[in-house]
């Protein structure tokens, strides 16, 4: 059983930043994933190694976007990067019903939190 603090630090998190995802990140992962299944069916799966990369390095982005742009901690960020890293190597359209709805979600907590995550900061320059 979770102590009080765990509790409230997921209970605060809300559902947005629990299960959204960077909009950005999930247009990617549509772009990559459309690209990488018309791929596979015009070569009759020889491009699946190739998805699998693919995969891994999408996974890794979504990680790194995920703790910098939408601001989830290493863990949240990990498993994110995880599941999108898996299923964009799954060679089929059907990851796109898990991962548009997560971008959606990841667009509202975008915007009742403030645009700003959306804005490119320098991050040498002091105010």
């Amino acid at each position: 059983m979770r102590n009080t603090h765990e509790q409230t630090a997921a209970a605060s998190r809300g559902f947005t930043q629990i299960f959204g995802l960077d909009p950005r990140i999930a247009f990617l992962t549509f772009v990559i994933d459309l690209m990488l299944f018309g791929g596979a069916v015009l070569t009759v799966g020889l491009l699946i190694p190739i998805a699998l990369a693919v995969g891994i390095v999408l996974g890794f982005i979504t990680y790194r976007a995920q703790m910098r742009w939408y601001g989830d901690d290493r863990e949240s960020a990990l498993i994110k990067g995880v599941i999108i890293g898996l299923l964009t190597a799954i060679p089929t359209p059907l990851p796109a019903i898990l991962y548009v709805p997560s971008g959606l979600i990841g667009l509202i907590h975008m915007v009742r939190n403030g645009w700003g995550r959306l804005t490119l900061r320098d991050q040498n320059f002091k105010q």
